[in-house]
């Protein structure tokens, strides 16, 4: 084979693709790394140091135990991850200790993503933020696809250069990921900038006897590769050529699959040793994989339809290029349906981030996708998202109204010990996020969790036993931190609790077609209604805005409101999910 050397470094000089200045700046939080782009032409150490160096910021800190010495028990280091490769759930070890290499395949860029993506992205970012909390040091690199079938067809169909019109859909997935409170990865590679690094990969397949050219179009020979369909668990006659492989009786084996595309005229092309064109799909994650983080790197992840063919066919050529290519956990997400169908853009069923969070809070779609298991799929309807904007609400109204309380204490009162019970509630809280989030990232066991101590708070505020309880206040300022400190390791704290209380208020004005004034207005005649005693027009009133997701509270002060799930949806069967 080639240069040994190569399976031991990251093959090429690096190139990292810019990113929008003005969307990352849009980020609340830091992340690991920063691209230096004046560092394109180092080469990355197996170390996996990826281009920059490790951020300043620091990462929130859970108060356990000992909440009265004002001191934080160091978190488990242990994860449990599933690994689609063994079919069982592992023990995560790193091979460079302290350091995690990452890689997500990303978009196919034609195309506003819809929220099956965005169930992909919002998971490995629970991940990617769990590894940081866990003190690992991470290279999160997730790519652009910008060179592609789907982009051609749908760059000729708009009469827009391809290069052009996924550079733009690039920057729409950047202000999806920020909605949707997804950090920025560690780097970003798309396809049309790392050219050089693809042709060196096929050519080192090539030179191991992997693959064969036919008038200019080079295709890997699965037969080469014995171990060919382990990930997937198919036999190799069972395979075929199936999406974005191509039917060409040319081929020796029908799944074999093309590393380069001869140019075709009208479609984007580059300089090769085989002649000008453009690399097959599967080829550009292998090489900008290896060129990031080496041949050896621990996590690969996606959806589980990247199971086969494309991350079987990653394995088969990188494994071809490098005998030492190996990468210890394959991790994939299940899928979000519709009517129990795969949601996708190939089946026009889907739902884009944007017609979602049109009408619901980026953050309760965030919320709605941690709420089921990342391995098992969701099926999407608007009541689960009325029910878990409903939850939002709940979640950041109560987290509002105990920063007015302890606003109106000085932080010395806040710093005594708490009760014993506050103090089990804390701890049973910190153990259940711990257990839940290292066995394989069980985020519906700490989503349900959040639920003792946020009635603990709400107790505290408006109960009289709990208003005279001792060392009231104390408990409260415990009891928000704790919260705060879990919901900012899951990616779900408001930079405001009232901006974003106000949000999802203005969501649920639009979903019930109305304004503010028009919903004042029905307050102020219900109440005209009470006066007079005419308690049916009253009722209707309550009901009627209720209908559409409008909850009225009555308390001395006088009636106000708030989001609620609809009755009309409440009223209709729950699909399984």
């Amino acid at each position: 084979m080639g240069s040994l050397l190569k399976c031991y470094k990251p093959l090429f000089p690096i190139r990292s693709s810019p990113i929008s200045n003005s969307l990352r700046s849009l980020h609340h939080h830091s992340h690991a790394f920063k691209i230096n782009s004046n560092n394109r032409n180092c080469r990355i150490r197996n170390s996996i140091s990826c281009l920059g160096t490790l951020g300043s910021a620091s990462k929130p800190a859970i108060h356990v135990r000992n909440c009265s010495a004002g001191t934080a028990e160091k978190p488990r280091s242990e994860l449990w991850l599933y690994n689609t490769m063994n079919r069982e759930k592992e023990l995560f070890k790193p091979k460079v200790a302290g350091k995690v290499g990452m890689y997500v395949c990303g978009v196919t860029a034609y195309d506003l993503s819809h929220i099956g993506h965005a169930r992909v992205y919002v998971f490995f970012d629970v991940l990617y933020r769990y590894l940081k909390h866990l003190d690992y040091e991470v290279c999160y690199v997730r790519n652009f696809t910008d060179v592609d079938d789907k982009i051609i067809a749908r760059a000729n169909e708009l009469g827009e250069d391809p290069i052009s019109l996924s550079r733009r859909y690039c920057e729409e997935f950047h202000r999806d990921m920020v909605y949707l409170h997804c950090l920025p990865p560690s780097v970003e590679p798309r396809v049309s900038d790392h050219m050089p690094q693809i042709i060196d990969m096929i050519k080192q397949i090539l030179d191991n006897g992997c693959a064969y050219q036919i008038d200019g179009d080079v295709y890997f020979a699965v037969d080469k590769f014995p171990e060919y369909g382990r990930l997937s668990g198919r036999k190799l006659e069972d395979n075929r050529a199936g999406e974005r492989v191509a039917v060409d009786s040319r081929k020796k084996n029908p799944a074999d699959f093309a590393l380069w595309k001869s140019a075709k005229e009208g479609e984007p092309s580059w300089e090769s040793p085989w002649g000008p064109g453009r690399p097959g799909w599967h080829i550009e994650c292998s090489a900008m994989s290896a060129a990031y983080l080496g041949y050896s790197f621990d996590i690969h992840g996606g959806g589980m339809d990247l199971v086969f063919p494309h991350h079987e066919n990653e394995i088969a050529q990188s494994c071809a290029a490098c005998h030492q290519s190996n990468i210890s956990y394959w991790v994939h997400n299940g899928f979000v349906t519709i009517d129990s169908e795969k949601m996708s853009k190939s089946l026009g069923n889907f739902f884009t981030i944007r017609q979602v969070i049109d009408l619901y809070h980026p953050v309760a779609l965030r919320l709605f996708l941690m709420g089921t298991h990342y391995r098992s799929p969701i099926n999407y309807s608007d009541l689960l998202l009325e029910s878990t904007s409903d939850r939002i609400f709940y979640i950041y109204q109560t987290l509002h109204d105990c920063e007015n309380v302890l606003g109106l204490h000085d932080a010395a009162s806040q710093a005594d010990s708490i009760p014993p019970d506050t103090l089990n509630c804390i701890n049973k809280f910190h153990d259940d996020f711990v257990t839940s989030m290292s066995d394989d990232l069980h985020t519906p066991v700490v989503l349900a969790a959040l639920s003792d101590p946020l009635k603990t708070i709400n107790d505290l505020l408006h109960t009289r036993k709990g208003k005279k309880q001792q060392l009231r206040i104390e408990s409260l300022a415990a009891l928000e931190k704790i919260i705060r400190n879990i919901l900012s390791i899951l990616g779900l704290m408001p930079t405001s609790y009232s901006e974003v209380l106000q949000q999802l208020k203005e969501k649920a004005l639009k979903r019930a077609r109305l304004t503010e004034d028009q919903v004042m207005q029905k307050i102020e005649e219900r109440t005209t209604a009470r006066k007079n005693k005419e308690y049916e027009k009253s009722d209707a009133i309550r009901k009627d805005l209720a209908a559409v997701g409008i909850a009225l509270m009555d308390s001395p002060d006088g009636t106000t409101w708030r989001p609620a799930v609809p009755l009309a949806l409440q009223e209709q069967p729950v699909a399984a999910t």
